[in-house]
């Protein structure tokens, strides 16, 4: 199955479980603000938990160095960029109620 991509290339669909190996979370909106910012994919929100949402991540190379540089303040981005994300997390977060 493929999808149309409107500058008229094809992009291959495939099915990547939420668990394991190939996908990183997170439950902070800080630290998926940041994954975001460095260009990480966001796959979905995971809303098993009434209380709380999973940020769930494509696992890609370089995605747990970028979460553990947020952890531990080492982590530099744009702020504007950051804030932006921030804002557009929680937009998705309270329209898919």
């Amino acid at each position: 199955m493929s999808k149309k991509l409107q500058n008229n290339s094809s992009e291959e669909l495939q099915y990547i479980p939420l668990e394991g190996d190939e996908v990183y979370a997170t439950y902070d909106l800080g630290c998926a603000a940041a994954l975001v910012t460095a260009y990480f994919a966001l796959l979905t929100l995971e809303r098993a938990n009434p209380r709380k949402v999973r940020f769930i991540f494509r696992r890609e190379a370089g995605i747990e160095k970028v979460a553990d540089d947020f952890w531990s303040d080492r982590l530099e981005q744009k702020s504007r960029s950051f804030w932006d994300n921030i804002k557009n997390l929680k937009n998705r977060l309270y329209s898919d109620e």
